[in-house]
């Protein structure tokens, strides 16, 4: 990436001059971006506390560890945590040059942009209401130097508000992933975010049962906490690819205390184990997606 010396103070509007054909410069900016990143991947639950954030921050990281160029894109305004995640405690800058934003660069493979990175006050409250954020999810697309990416992940807040909306519109062909937990109680809301899926009209790759039992510290056995095998019936209910389950593990817990993705952590544990199968099942759900996006887009 070009060299990134001075810090951006704050989000500006996208350029809404129109060029010959009626389209705005923003829109050719991003669609120039997404050219260059292969597959997109939009994380999202409609419930919240589902660790929607968890499973974004440790698929891509294994995938970077895999040897794949990954951004994270983290479109959650209100409250972000990817950054906390990664421990990337550095800011946005801006690339001289071509004036366009630098992500923040956890690894040679892995980038970060978040909102919580652009706060000087990193515990100040967003009071932004839906143009706002709109207008600012669009920007992190058009004026960030992504570069050539193999895959983009969008982690998202809970719901089916204007966060989703903007993303699914402003990146037709993302591909969604669908983060539940097994117990009825988050089930419930999910199936409320298919339903957004399906009226959207949105490619779904598959879902993903995370926080599925929970391994005992001292022995290792698993505890049926929150039920198992509720994402998998939801899946098999609505015909949709089951991605694969990952146990609650206290070592996610230690993981995120410290910044680093469990997966990234030395030694085993069930989750990084579970993270590691899950990022290859997305791979390999990708790579067999291609023609199934060549034609709903034909």
């Amino acid at each position: 990436m070009s060299s990134c010396k001075s810090r951006p103070d704050s989000l500006k509007g996208g350029d809404i001059a129109k060029n010959a054909f009626g389209a705005s410069q923003q829109e050719l900016n991003i669609q120039s971006v997404l050219q260059r990143i292969r597959y997109k991947l939009f994380i999202m639950s409609g419930k919240g506390g589902v660790g929607k954030s968890s499973v974004t921050v440790n698929t891509a990281a294994a995938l970077a560890a895999k040897g794949f160029k990954v951004g994270i894109l983290d479109v959650d305004i209100h409250g972000p945590s990817v950054p906390n995640l990664l421990g990337v405690k550095s800011g946005l800058e801006v690339d001289e040059k071509t004036q366009r934003i630098c992500p923040a660069a956890y690894s040679e493979n892995l980038f970060v942009v978040s909102m919580d990175s652009l706060l000087k006050d990193r515990d100040s409250a967003v009071l932004w209401r839906g143009p706002k954020k709109t207008a600012a999810i669009r920007q992190f697309v058009s004026d960030v130097e992504w570069g050539e990416l193999d895959f983009l992940l969008i982690d998202s807040p809970p719901g089916t508000g204007d966060e989703h909306m903007t993303v699914l519109k402003t990146i037709p062909d993302a591909l969604c992933v669908v983060v539940t937990t097994p117990q009825e109680v988050s089930l419930a809301d999910v199936r409320k975010a298919i339903n957004f899926l399906q009226y959207a009209q949105s490619n779904v790759l598959g879902i993903v049962e995370n926080m599925s039992g929970l391994v005992c510290p001292h022995c290792g056995g698993e505890i049926s906490l929150f039920k198992k095998g509720g994402g998998k019936e939801l899946a098999e209910r609505y015909g949709l690819p089951f991605l694969g389950a990952v146990p609650l593990d206290p070592a996610t817990v230690v993981a995120a205390d410290v910044g680093r993705p469990v997966v990234l952590l030395e030694g085993e544990s069930h989750a990084k184990t579970g993270f590691l199968d899950l990022a290859d099942k997305i791979v390999h759900a990708c790579e067999n997606s291609l023609e199934v996006i060549a034609s709903v887009h034909a």
